[in-house]
């Protein structure tokens, strides 16, 4: 591997104890993955923040190398928490737990990153540019990067991202490469694709079919594009695609990361890298998608109750916010509703009213975390509602709930009556 003279500097401990441990990680992964050299990185993007998933040790860990001095180089933000920073008693979380969350958002604190907790920074102000090399660690985020902005990251783990963030640099391998970026998929969807929860069912039906592989999706253009004249926004130009676009290419991107390890997709006459030229591999097999009946079956769950509706995974936008408002204005929740989002998401729905109409509902806005980091298995929570491919998957695993997956109407409807009524 090459490395500059400033990286062997680093290496050699000429700018302190906490670079020289930063790049021994990135080094040793550059050397697994046969990287030749390492590349500068825009921003980082840090997932292992949760107390849930760090515990002690990894609270430990963060203390340890900031009290080395560590301090990040660029741009870096964090992952959802596992509770609300601010509001984390409306939550029902323990405090011990509160305790020890915000000793990990300290320790990030002191090391320089902007406690951002959030799974989609790119709503936040946080977006890169074409082509701009990442190191970012949120899986549904590392896919909206790659695939609908067209920026380069892998999948970092937690301490390769925090590695990355106190270099500035990560190892040049994977998708940071053009040879690694074309499609080894082509994805011929043939059924309607109707709501998030759709996209979230393709997602993971293809996850699991090409686990790490790239595809590339037919027959996606028209129903996204036709969002545009449903909610009377701009028609496409470039790669900035309305909001409602953007829920369901996030929701696509997140199942199949969740389902798979999917980092990449591209989108037939959609996503950028897919517009400015042929992504195909000349090898690619063919996937026909007719039904998505197989997705519904497999994400829900028989239960007839339901006592807990999660939506925002990844984290909801201003557009779904708006939604969630809309249907349940003027109405009563029975069960807990919790809209999982970016603080700077939440503000902005205040000001238009929006978190207003949700609370009176008896519902929740709650930003930093989600239905996935949070300890709602501790919380007295037997089933979760939600349209979300991805927390649907998770949610059995992660937290002991039952699942009913459907559209964002079918949760809706699950939060005022307290049942599933509804199947796809």
């Amino acid at each position: 591997m090459h490395l500059t003279n400033k990286e062997q500097a680093m290496c050699a401990g000429e700018h302190g104890s906490a670079v020289q441990k930063a790049m021994e990680i990135i080094v040793a992964l550059g050397k697994i993955y046969g990287a030749e050299a390492l590349t500068p990185v825009s921003s980082v993007q840090v997932s292992g923040v949760s107390y849930k998933n760090l515990g002690d040790a990894g609270l430990d860990f963060l203390r340890e190398w900031a009290d080395q001095g560590a301090r990040v180089q660029v741009p870096t933000t964090l992952n959802p928490a596992g509770m609300d920073l601010a509001n984390w008693r409306e939550q029902g979380i323990a405090q011990e737990f509160a305790r020890k969350q915000g000793e990990v958002i300290a320790a990030f604190a002191q090391i320089g990153v902007t406690t951002t907790c959030t799974c989609t920074p790119y709503f936040v102000g946080h977006e890169p540019e074409f082509a701009q090399h990442l190191a970012w660690a949120e899986s549904s985020a590392v896919s909206y990067a790659n695939s609908v902005l067209g920026a380069r990251t892998n999948r970092e783990g937690g301490p390769s991202a925090l590695a990355a963030a106190i270099t500035g640099r990560t190892a040049c391998y994977g998708l940071h490469l053009d040879a690694n970026r074309r499609a080894n998929y082509i994805v011929d969807v043939r059924c309607p694709m109707k709501s998030v929860a759709d996209y979230g069912a393709l997602g993971y039906l293809v996850g699991r079919r090409v686990r790490r592989g790239v595809p590339f999706f037919k027959n996606l253009a028209e129903p996204l594009l036709t969002l545009a004249q449903d909610f009377s926004l701009p028609l496409y130009q470039s790669t900035a695609l309305p909001d409602p676009a953007i829920d369901r290419l996030k929701a696509l991107g997140a199942a199949m990361a969740a389902s798979g390890a999917v980092a990449l997709y591209h989108v037939e006459g959609i996503t950028p890298e897919a517009i400015r030229g042929n992504m195909l591999a000349t090898d690619a097999e063919t996937l026909v998608i007719e039904s998505l009946n197989e997705a519904y079956a497999a994400l829900n769950g028989p239960a007839d109750l339901v006592d807990f509706v999660g939506i925002g995974c990844p984290h909801a936008s201003l557009e779904e916010i708006r939604q969630i408002a809309e249907l349940v204005k003027g109405r009563r929740l029975k069960a807990t509703l919790w809209v999982t989002t970016a603080a700077r998401t939440r503000q902005l729905a205040e000001e238009r009213g929006w978190v207003q109409s949700i609370k009176e509902a008896g519902g929740q806005v709650v930003a930093d975390t989600c239905v996935v980091v949070a300890p709602v298995g501790a919380m007295g929570f037997r089933t979760l509602a939600t349209n979300a491919g991805k927390a649907a998957f998770y949610a059995p695993g992660h937290s002991g709930l039952g699942v009913r997956f459907g559209s964002l109407q079918q949760c809706i409807e699950a939060a005022i009556s307290g049942r599933w009524g509804g199947e796809k």
